[in-house]
């Protein structure tokens, strides 16, 4: 279950893989990369089909990554996701964030037993400080409406 707490955690690593950087700059997963570069993550892209993402080396998996990495962000299709939170917890990447939508409702019932730090259901633009535009606005309703987690 996600908490204030799993979500401040995951939000105090620096090091974070970024999985759903695509070539389609309308893609989502380009969104989040291009945010949390802006409040000074270190990031690393993956995807399988590109050498080069935004200026820097794009790794084709997990196991790829630099040891360093000890956060992702899965914004890619339920049916790659639950392989890619099995990949990272191999690599020891214990603080993952599902991205709405990269989860369907079987993934969403087994990361209740794993032993990691997963944050789920929730926006990663809407909690990496500050939260601009949209994102904020987001927020607003969501704790206007005693929405957020606790």
């Amino acid at each position: 279950m996600t908490t204030k707490q799993s979500i401040n955690e995951f939000l105090a690593q620096k090091n974070i893989a970024i999985a759903g950087v695509s070539r389609k700059k309308q893609k989502f997963g380009n969104t989040i990369y291009k945010e949390l570069n802006k409040k000074g993550y270190t990031l690393y892209p993956i995807n399988p089909n590109m050498d080069e993402y935004n200026g820097k080396k794009c790794y084709p998996d997990i196991a790829s990554l630099p040891d360093d990495v000890t956060g992702i962000v899965l914004n890619t299709n339920p049916t790659i996701t639950k392989n890619l939170i099995e990949q990272a917890e191999n690599k020891g990447i214990n603080h993952i964030w599902l991205q709405q939508g990269s989860a369907d409702k079987n993934i969403l019932e087994s990361i209740e037993e794993r032993n990691a730090n997963i944050v789920s259901k929730q926006c990663v633009i809407m909690f990496a400080e500050p939260a601009n535009g949209i994102h904020s606005f987001h927020k607003w309703i969501n704790k206007t409406f005693g929405l957020l987690p606790k």
